[in-house]
């Protein structure tokens, strides 16, 4: 188990509050923002922003197997993601998991056994760690199963997916990527086709399957979109059936939908970071330029969340606090979490502790937890409680 919250005072850094940067000192006792006097942290030189919220990412994939066929233990790769988090000041996190026909890593079978390894793992976590069920939507004989999972591991966030075109224009065109994804489901490279084949053609049956889905989670209050959404039509399609989030729109036709019927939309921070995207879709630079992007997300990088907040920053297409609340306050609303995403009395006290000159994080509080302190920041919170329980230990 890891250590209750701390009670301190930090003071004289920037501290975004209210939608600005503010010299002013921000307090937490017993794991929310407070008032009281309290010991305090000399925090001249650097920053403190709200706890970042991930919305997807699937950076744990890495630490499961970090080669294809060098698997780890469930609970090993869970801690290596939970201070990965931690360690560029993410304090909510949604791990995105698929939920598809391709079976092995990505299969239903290995979603409960993550989802059960995550259960047990929960009461050691620095980090609040989630799942995001990425659902495949050619999974059209799982319904019951996928909803009874939901239902006994508290999932709260599912994204349609579908990468069947994808896949076969992949195979074509790329040979080589098909071995490897055989090779991840322990198939030969006919078999893993002849599984395609088996999810083409439940085509017909897929728009009532998702239609259950939605129905369900509207019951169960799980929020749900769709990701990679290729045009405006696809878009609509989502959202009238109640799938409003849009997460990584390919087209600027299928963000400007999203836009115009009130739908987030979700981009990768590492394409802000790198300049664009590796496959050529639209940059998520310049769906912010075109306000057509409300949150970031880490995708697979935790690094790219802060990273590019400062990014927009430095390339004046968002002020500091507004590039801040893509990582931050937006997700927090998008998903639904009041009690975070801002620093404000009462508000779970989630913070990150920014070295102004470095940009590095040096600190970071979850629900009043220290779950990662490192550098000159270390050893100012260490003076000012030499007694200080930290949860990274």
């Amino acid at each position: 188990m890891i250590p209750g919250p701390t009670s301190l005072r930090l003071t004289g850094a920037m501290v975004l509050r209210d939608g600005e940067m503010q010299q002013r000192s921000v307090a937490f006792e017993d794991g929310r923002i407070s008032k009281g006097p309290l010991p305090e942290v000399d925090l001249r030189g650097y920053y403190v922003m709200p706890g970042i919220i991930d919305l997807h990412g699937d950076a744990f994939e890495r630490h499961l197997a970090p080669r294809p066929t060098a698997p780890f233990p469930m609970d090993s790769a869970l801690r290596a993601t939970d201070r990965d988090a931690a360690a560029n000041g993410v304090t909510t996190a949604w791990m995105a998991h698929s939920w598809s026909w391709e079976g092995g890593y990505r299969g239903p079978d290995h979603a409960e056994a993550f989802l059960s390894a995550l259960d047990a793992y929960r009461p050691h976590a620095l980090t609040d760690l989630r799942v995001q069920i990425r659902c495949e939507t050619h999974t059209v004989g799982t319904a019951d199963r996928l909803l009874a999972t939901i239902r006994r591991h508290n999932v709260d966030y599912v994204i349609f997916n579908n990468h069947l075109d994808e896949t076969l224009e992949e195979a074509r065109e790329r040979p080589e990527r098909l071995l490897g994804w055989a090779k991840q489901s322990n198939r030969t490279p006919e078999e893993f086709l002849a599984v395609v084949d088996k999810a083409l053609e439940q085509k017909r049956d897929v728009p009532r399957y998702l239609c259950k889905l939605a129905e369900a989670f509207d019951t169960l209050g799980v929020s749900y979109g769709s990701h990679d959404d290729p045009d405006g039509e696809t878009r609509e399609m989502y959202a009238m059936m109640g799938a409003k989030i849009c997460e990584f729109p390919t087209r600027r036709s299928a963000a400007a939908l999203a836009r115009a019927v009130g739908d987030p939309i979700l981009m990768g921070a590492p394409n802000v970071v790198r300049g664009g995207s590796q496959s050529g879709n639209i940059a998520a630079a310049d769906l912010v330029r075109a306000k057509l992007c409300d949150a970031l997300v880490s995708d697979y990088y935790y690094p790219a969340l802060m990273q590019a907040a400062f990014r927009l920053a430095d390339d004046g297409l968002a002020t500091l606090p507004r590039a801040w609340a893509m990582i931050s306050t937006r997700p927090a609303e998008i998903l639904r979490l009041p009690d975070r995403g801002e620093i404000d009395y009462g508000k779970r006290a989630d913070l990150v502790v920014v070295n102004a000159t470095t940009r590095a994080v040096e600190a970071t509080i979850c629900a009043g937890r220290i779950t990662h302190l490192t550098g000159e920041a270390a050893a100012r919170f260490l003076g000012a409680r030499p007694d200080l329980a930290l949860a990274a230990e």
